[in-house]
Parts: structure tokens; C-alpha cells; sequence
């Protein structure tokens, strides 16, 4: 064929430049758009698949997770863990007084104040009373009252957490710590469940004062726990 020849064929696609142009802006865009597509359409049936199966777990499940939300103690008042803790029975099941003496470095702890009336509905002390423990069910240790108004007390420590600036007394050469019921020396206080008519002695510091302490205790009224009269309703009787 000559140099000056005309192809015989008379496609467009013959002249120059026409194979690129008729393959880049014809079919290019129309392969990138399918491939857009068809992601959204993997994407949008993976969505649709977690989604649904975060709801049927939950649905399937949701006794128990409901279950464990209501049982979690993270929702519970310290009071509520105590009780679960301690195994405390119900709310008027039991009713004793006792006396209770706490000294640091020969001072009395004065309980009377308002911060310490009735924190707690199982054990509490009540009328403005500073020594005089009320316990209204079985199975509540003296743990109970310490924590409902911030006192701690470990085998070696008094810690007076309900103080602005906390204060800690720990055991050292000059100082000891001693748990008497009734005379009687204890290893673990806040275990201790009082019985009606006990006196309790929580005595830091020295030694040498614990005799008197006891005595002073020793001088303190237990009031007697009143009796419902079931010939007038209402009316109290005391024993």
C-alpha cells in the first residue's frame, strides 16, 4: 500500500488519536463508578450484618444482661453492699442496746453530734445520745456503724476519716490498741456483732489508762429495749 494511502478502513477508530480518546473517556468512568458501587454495596451489607447481630445478641441475652446490670454493686449504696456482704437480716428482726466508749490519746470521741445520729438504719446511735448503740437486725457487725459515719479501724489503726483532715493513729512503741467487750479483750472489733446490755471499749494510746476507761464505761446507762404492747397498739412497755 502506498505511503499516501487512505486505510480502507473507515472506522473512527482508524484515526489518530481515536483508539485513547473512545477507551479513556468512554469506558474509564463507567468502570470507576461500578467500582464505587459495588463498595457501598459491601459496606452497606456489612453494617446491616454487625447491626444486626449487636441487636440479636442483646434480644437473645437480655434476661441475663438485664440480670447483671440490677446485681451490679457498683449501683448499690455502701449501706446495701454491707447488708449483702454480712448476710443482715431484715429490718426489725432484732432490737439490743450497748455502750460504746472509742478514746484517742485519752480523749473521748463525742458521738452525740449530727453527723453521727442514725447514718445507718440497722446501727446507729439516735437523740443526740454519744455512746448509746441501737441494733435493729441480726447478723450486723460493728463494721456497719464505723463505715456509715467514716471511722476506721484496723488491728493496728484508728483512722478518723469523717474529719476534714483526716486524722490516722497507728501503733508504735508509746501507743497501743486495745478491743475489750465487756472487759474481755477481742482480736477483731468490726466483726463483732453487740449483744443487748454489752460495753465496748475501743481504747488507742497508753496503756496505763485502760482501767480507767472501763470504769468510766463501766458508769454509762443502757436503756432497755422497748416491748410492743399488744393490749394497746401503738403504746410501749419497757422491761
Amino acid at each position: 500500500m502506498n505511503e499516501g494511502a487512505l486505510p480502507k478502513d473507515d472506522s473512527d477508530s482508524n484515526l489518530p488519536g481515536r483508539v485513547d480518546e473512545s477507551n479513556a473517556a468512554y469506558f474509564e468512568p463507567e468502570i470507576e463508578s461500578k467500582s464505587k458501587g459495588k463498595s457501598l454495596a459491601i459496606f452497606s451489607i456489612v453494617f446491616v450484618l454487625v447491626t444486626a447481630s449487636v441487636f440479636a445478641y442483646y434480644f437473645l441475652n437480655q434476661s441475663e444482661i438485664d440480670s447483671q446490670i440490677l446485681d451490679n454493686t457498683g449501683f448499690k449504696t455502701l449501706e446495701e453492699k454491707m447488708v449483702n456482704h454480712y448476710g443482715v437480716g431484715e429490718f426489725g428482726s432484732e432490737h439490743a442496746h450497748a455502750a460504746l466508749a472509742v478514746f484517742v490519746n485519752g480523749d473521748q470521741l463525742d458521738f452525740s453530734h449530727p453527723q453521727f445520729q442514725i447514718q445507718s438504719k440497722y446501727i446507729h446511735f439516735e437523740n443526740d445520745n454519744p455512746y448509746l448503740i441501737h441494733k435493729h437486725a441480726t447478723n450486723v457487725p460493728l463494721d456497719m456503724l464505723f463505715a456509715s459515719f467514716g471511722l476506721k479501724i484496723t488491728e493496728d489503726c484508728i483512722e478518723l476519716s469523717y474529719k476534714i483532715d483526716a486524722e490516722q493513729h497507728c501503733v508504735d512503741r508509746d501507743n497501743s490498741i486495745s478491743f475489750l467487750v465487756n472487759g474481755e479483750s477481742i482480736p477483731n472489733i468490726n466483726l463483732y456483732e453487740l449483744r443487748h446490755n454489752d460495753r465496748i471499749l475501743i481504747s488507742f494510746g497508753d496503756l496505763e489508762l485502760i482501767s480507767e476507761q472501763l470504769e468510766h464505761l463501766e458508769g454509762l446507762e443502757i436503756h432497755d429495749v422497748p416491748k410492743v404492747n399488744k393490749i394497746v397498739p401503738g403504746k410501749d412497755i419497757f422491761i
